[in-house]
């Protein structure tokens, strides 16, 4: 319930200042991807500042995500051979706590 409110708290507002950002940059920009800057550019493409703006930011977001998912591998490399080693020595414990409860059995009585 508290992760829906604070959800609703970030979300909101931020979902709004977006379309207030989108609102007011909707003049066309030039992004020249011309490195040498001829006139008229040869490699340029006219879209709206808000694109761009929100463009970028995802482009960071996704960057980001990919380099922080990277250097966590020796991470998650660790926990995947800790958990194997859980396993085995669950199955271990197991097989003697079987043995000791079979020990602990009374002998049968004899047949007769």
């Amino acid at each position: 319930m508290i992760r829906k409110i604070i959800r609703i708290v970030v979300l909101v507002p931020l979902a709004l200042a977006l379309v207030l950002i989108a609102v007011a940059n909707r003049h066309p920009v030039t992004l020249s991807l011309d490195p040498f800057g001829g006139e008229p550019p040869a490699y340029a493409i006219t879209l709206p500042l808000f694109l761009l703006v929100l463009g970028a930011v995802i482009a960071g977001v996704i960057i980001g995500g990919v380099a922080a998912w990277m250097n966590q591998g020796k991470w998650r490399r660790s926990v995947r051979r800790l958990e194997a080693d859980t396993r085995h020595l669950q199955a271990e414990t197991d097989t003697l706590k079987r043995r000791v409860a079979a020990a602990a059995l009374p002998p049968a009585p004899p047949a007769a």
